[in-house]
């Protein structure tokens, strides 16, 4: 049987290789480690805040280890997950399709979304269990005649708690993520192994002979018949050109901004995160407890229980670039003009949900869905393979994707990697 070698365990990553399992020996190579929800509550959070020690949003990997947080040149904080699961377990738990700038340049995922659909809990059936604070933000932007919707969510919301902790890890295992996909590729035979970080990719001739890694024990090569890069869009290009594969200098993050003001003490900390949507061309509405903002910006005032939050996540322009020396990336004229006028859509809504003009802060802009470095082009959608590549070594993250959507793409990643380990399946076996 052939060999794969996966890096990365997260939404691209665990989705290639439970497709791949049972047809090849599959070795799955994560950076991070096992993932444990965040246990620190909003008391000790607040206290934290308020002691004023924590000045950087780098910080928040000393008290989160799985939540990795880097500063491009420009001084822009990004966030990955850096743990089995990857970003998965540190995500909102969205369910959207937003594969369309996939699918203008003739890459069909239906099949693939279909067959998630039918494996996975999605719903948009929620509203009944939003707080009230979420209904009148609804309503709000209802009246504003902005066409609000439910997000569908990968939650069981049977045992989901409404702790409005998704993005620190969910303590009711309600929220979906990667791991699961992990599991169901390691009962088949596949071997998983952490704390080892990819470096490069051993060549012999034109081909991918296997993979450097770094871990406690030293440097290693894992040989393989096929390589598979989903170490996510900000590790897989470095990987990629310390490999001597040279990348786009492409780079979209998503990044999000978040306008908050005070209410009494019924703010919705306790509510899932992004229960509901409004789409705009080059951006989303959504209400969002924004934990980077309130541990480290002094804008946001203490308690957290009275802040009422919404957030804008921008289709940003692919311009950035990530490598060995470090992340660029800065929002450009016309993000910063998109981005002002979605935080002034913001201040409506929330003003008109009841929050003091006068109160109204703005967070810190951060970001968590990079992507854009090795763009598939028209001419690869049949293979899924950029030609620049060797033929047996394929990526399966958000790497491929041809530009930003400003939209949550846990869905569309894992769909867009089972479809790349097909392809895989049908050139190899």
């Amino acid at each position: 049987m052939k060999s794969v070698v996966v890096v990365g365990s997260g939404a691209g990553g665990a989705a290639a290789a439970s497709r791949l399992t049972g047809s090849f020996n599959v070795t799955i190579l994560e950076e991070g480690r096992t993932f444990h929800p965040l246990s620190l509550g909003m008391p000790v959070m607040e206290t934290l805040k308020g002691s004023g020690l924590l000045r950087d949003e780098r910080m928040t990997s000393f008290l989160f280890p799985p939540m990795r947080i880097r500063r491009s040149k420009e001084g822009m904080a990004i966030v990955n997950g850096r743990c089995v699961g990857g970003s998965t377990t540190i995500s909102a738990g969205n369910g959207l399709r937003a594969d369309q700038g996939l699918r203008e340049i003739g890459v069909d995922l239906d099949g693939e979304l279909q067959e998630l659909s039918g494996r996975l809990t999605i719903s948009a059936d929620h509203a009944d269990t939003w707080r009230p604070d979420t209904r009148e933000l609804f309503s709000a932007c209802r009246r504003l005649g902005l066409d609000p919707r439910p997000i569908p969510k990968l939650i069981d919301f049977t045992k989901c708690r409404r702790c409005g902790r998704c993005i620190l890890g969910c303590p009711a295992g309600a929220k979906w993520d990667a791991r699961r996909f992990v599991s169901q590729a390691l009962e088949q035979g596949a071997r998983l192994l952490e704390g080892h970080r990819a470096t490069r990719i051993e060549m012999e001739g034109d081909k991918a002979a296997g993979v450097w890694t770094v871990s406690r024990a030293g440097k290693t090569l894992f040989r393989a018949d096929v390589v598979v890069l989903a170490a996510g869009g900000l590790e897989t290009p470095v990987i990629l050109q310390e490999s001597g594969f040279p990348c786009e200098e492409r780079l979209f993050v998503d990044p999000v901004l978040c306008v908050a003001g005070h209410l009494a003490e019924t703010g919705p900390i306790g509510e899932i995160s992004m229960p509901f949507m409004v789409q705009q061309d080059s951006f989303i509405l959504s209400p969002y407890f924004d934990y980077l903002s309130f541990l480290f910006n002094r804008a946001w005032k203490l308690p957290g229980a009275s802040l009422l939050s919404f957030m804008v996540k921008l289709a940003d322009s692919s311009q950035g670039s990530c490598g060995p020396g470090g992340i660029r990336k800065e929002l450009t004229r016309q993000d910063k003009e998109t981005l002002a006028g979605a935080v002034e859509l913001c201040k409506e809504i929330l003003v008109a949900a009841g929050v003091e003009r006068e109160s109204l802060v703005l967070g810190t802009v951060n970001a968590g869905h990079p992507g854009g470095m090795v763009p598939l082009a028209a001419g690869d959608a049949g293979s899924l393979h950029p030609s620049r590549l060797p033929a047996n070594l394929y990526v399966a993250d958000t790497s491929l994707f041809p530009r930003s959507l400003g939209s949550p793409p846990i869905l569309t990643t894992m769909a867009l990697a089972r479809a790349v380990a097909r392809k895989i399946m049908e050139k190899v076996l």
